[in-house]
């Protein structure tokens, strides 16, 4: 029998990956209660760090400071902090920086970012950061951090082309980033080229792929339309005529999304960051899947004290 034919054979993967997981800080009392209850949920799988997103032109950002701190102080995890270069000047964005600094942050997603819906394309403030590249730079003038930035399977919207894009991403490497996190994508091909073509291209960093459970196939195809991304007509099969019935939505993508990191990790791929839109079900039953297993309290509680003793 082909090794690969039971999708989740053990012998075939004995090395578990390493996960990361991505939030939004939340906007009412409601929502802050989900992300807790996600964050509570997830936290005992180990992730390497947990990421919170930032705002279009900086709208959320008390929001995202406070988040990110209470998840380092809260659950003892090792947070990243989201920054973008909309709307902000160069000094701002560095006064930022230093704050997460100083509150023992050490890892910033640093993107070029979008401006806020209906505002056109994106423009560079006068005083600001004019790519994201020049943001990894500057952020590491401030402090040595450990940045993560964004990759492009299917080429940024903005981007004069592939190859362009390429060299872009390059160009952040250069300044200072440890890793690329790519927007989502459905199609493992996809990556697969998009990672073959980087590599000749000079980019030796890490591109880890970011995989978006389908909690809500229209709301894909609406985020999907933003990005550039495509969505094959198979994965419209998987959801059509579930759109009434959640539960089974939610067994197929988890098989989905399942069967997409089985793929990758075939392909040598080890590390996985996922999209979690604030919801813990579907993240946590596609990393049991891949064999990743709640850890208890005490391990967590003593990891996050070992941290705090690193840390000073």
């Amino acid at each position: 029998m082909n090794q690969l034919s039971t999708p989740w054979d053990r012998q075939a993967f004995p090395a578990l990956p390493a996960v990361s997981f991505e939030f939004f800080p939340p906007a009412t009392p409601e929502l802050h209660q989900k992300l807790w209850q996600a964050l509570e949920r997830l936290a005992p799988l180990a992730p390497r760090f947990a990421s919170v997103t930032y705002g279009a032109g900086g709208s959320t950002r008390e929001r995202t400071h406070e988040t990110v701190v209470a998840i380092q102080e809260r659950l003892g995890l090792r947070p990243a902090a989201h920054l973008t270069c909309v709307g902000a000047t160069q000094s701002e964005i560095e006064s930022v920086a230093k704050r997460y600094w100083q509150a023992g942050i050490r890892h910033i997603v640093a993107l070029r970012g979008d401006p806020p819906e209906g505002k056109g394309k994106f423009v560079p403030h006068p005083q600001g950061y004019r790519c994201a590249a020049e943001l990894v730079a500057g952020l590491k003038k401030v402090a040595d951090f450990e940045i993560s930035v964004a990759a492009h399977p299917e080429t940024h919207p903005d981007a004069l082309s592939p190859a362009a894009d390429l060299e872009n991403l390059k160009r952040k490497q250069d300044a200072g980033a440890a890793r690329g996190i790519t927007q989502f994508f459905f199609d493992v091909e996809l990556y697969l080229r998009f990672r073959d073509k980087a590599v000749k291209a000079g980019v030796s960093m890490p591109l880890v792929p970011g995989i978006l459970p389908v909690t809500n196939f229209r709301q894909v195809q609406k985020f999907a339309s933003r990005c550039g991304a495509s969505v094959p007509a198979s994965l419209a099969r998987h959801f059509e005529g579930l759109d009434d019935d959640p539960e089974t939505r939610k067994l197929v993508a988890a098989h989905v999304a399942g069967e997409q990191c089985r793929r990758l990790q075939a392909e040598g791929v080890h590390e996985f960051h996922f999209y979690t839109l604030n919801r813990a079900e579907l993240t946590r039953a596609i990393c049991h899947l891949l064999g990743i297993r709640a850890r208890d309290t005490q391990s967590l509680a003593e990891d996050s004290v070992d941290r705090a003793a690193v840390r000073g």
